[in-house]
């Protein structure tokens, strides 16, 4: 469902529920909240990603990217590298079930990650 905010915004299938709607009392906060829980926690206390939502959200794109490649390799590789580990087969159904699954996941996340940025962009939260 797509829900029209004005006649140039609106909120897509891919919104976070957990950040408000674009234009809302403090959705930039709400934003940049949900954002610094998709970064490693070292960099989510920098100043300059604190104060520049945009950063932040390029940072988050960047690494929801790094972590669809890396669940991506894992899918490839696990039927070639678990049994060498000494994994039962049942165990490696699992975990191929897990990481193609942690993929979807994950390129869900990123769609909201460009839309979330897409509506700070749009509403000009550089400060």
């Amino acid at each position: 469902m797509i829900m029209t905010l004005t006649t140039t915004t609106r909120i897509s299938p891919d919104w976070p529920c957990q950040v408000k709607s674009p234009g809302s009392y403090d959705w930039e906060r709400s934003a940049a909240k949900w954002l610094r829980e998709l970064v490693p926690a070292r960099y989510a206390s920098y100043p300059a990603l604190l104060r520049h939502p945009v950063l932040l959200a390029r940072h988050a794109q960047l690494q929801v990217q790094q972590e669809v490649r890396v669940a991506r390799t894992a899918l490839q590789t696990a039927r070639a590298d678990l049994p060498r580990l000494g994994m039962p087969e049942s165990v490696i159904e699992h975990t191929i079930k897990l990481y193609a699954a942690e993929v979807m996941q994950l390129q869900h996340i990123a769609r909201s990650v460009r839309a979330v940025t897409q509506a700070l962009v749009e509403h000009g939260s550089t400060r």
